[in-house]
């Protein structure tokens, strides 16, 4: 299968029903790499502390990324704001993962890149956490009942992947503009840095474009988009989504329903 250099990942959720580890585990094993970086909200303690969710593909995708830093492959955890107690650790080591609050990532062709979870550029999660944790709820719940909206297009026959919470995003002017407040704040502050760019993830919502005359990259999620940013060996980023080749599974609702 084709290598490629560096694999970027962010907001992968695991500990809750959402985190679509079992797509991820597809994607990981058809794409071997020299580095991943695990940019943030890896792990959902936020959403632990109401309930865990931990099966066994979520068991699985923490053993595959140890086995791959054990057999070589540099492997970075940048923390985000749903694992910051893991920022109690930073430039410490797990078995072969490093945890760093930040990185600088050179691509093959020389370019320089910050890479950081992004919650520093969200106003709301910095200085209002409780409509923060609000927002989590509801688009937890915005992912679930897309679960059952997918498998539904599914069995009627409805060609393409259709995301609620990604409609939702596009159709609400609110969310529009903190988005691409989001995008500038981050430019912004790899600008500052010198660089000539920024890889980032935090509002689910993947992209590869130049704002302001920078490089904007952001990974996306694995609880809704399932995305990934790869770079290839010739240093080309591809913003990789995995709807495509992964088996689109029956909600676990409707499974327990079937069973019963």
């Amino acid at each position: 299968m084709p290598r490629v250099r560096t694999i970027f990942l962010s907001d992968i959720h695991l500990g809750t029903r959402a985190c679509q580890a079992e797509r991820l585990l597809d994607f990981l094993r058809e794409h071997p790499a020299d580095e991943l970086y695990l940019l943030g909200d890896i792990v959902d303690f936020w959403a632990m502390k109401r309930g865990i969710h931990w099966n066994a593909a979520q068991n699985t995708v923490v053993q595959k990324v140890l086995r791959r830093a054990r057999h070589g492959e540099r492997v970075v955890f940048v923390p985000g704001n749903h694992d910051e107690a893991l920022r109690d650790y930073i430039d410490t080591a797990f078995g072969d993962i490093r945890v760093m609050d930040e990185a600088i990532h050179t691509l093959r062709d020389g370019r320089r890149f910050l890479l950081m979870h992004g919650d520093a550029f969200d106003q709301v999660t910095r200085h209002h956490r409780w409509v923060a944790v609000l927002g989590d709820v509801s688009y937890t719940w915005l992912v679930r009942a897309n679960r059952w909206i997918s498998w539904l297009r599914r069995k009627l026959g409805l060609a393409g992947y259709w995301s609620l919470a990604g409609y939702a995003k596009r159709r609400v002017k609110r969310a529009l503009n903190f988005i691409f407040d989001f995008e500038e704040s981050a430019v912004r502050h790899a600008a500052a840095r010198g660089l000539d760019g920024i890889v980032c993830g935090h509002i689910h919502s993947a992209a590869i474009k130049q704002v302001d005359g920078l490089a904007y990259i952001n990974c996306g999620d694995w609880v809704d988009s399932c995305t990934a940013i790869v770079e290839h060996l010739d240093g080309r980023l591809e913003l990789v989504e995995w709807h495509a080749t992964a088996p689109l599974a029956l909600p676990r609702e409707a499974e327990e329903r079937i069973a019963a």
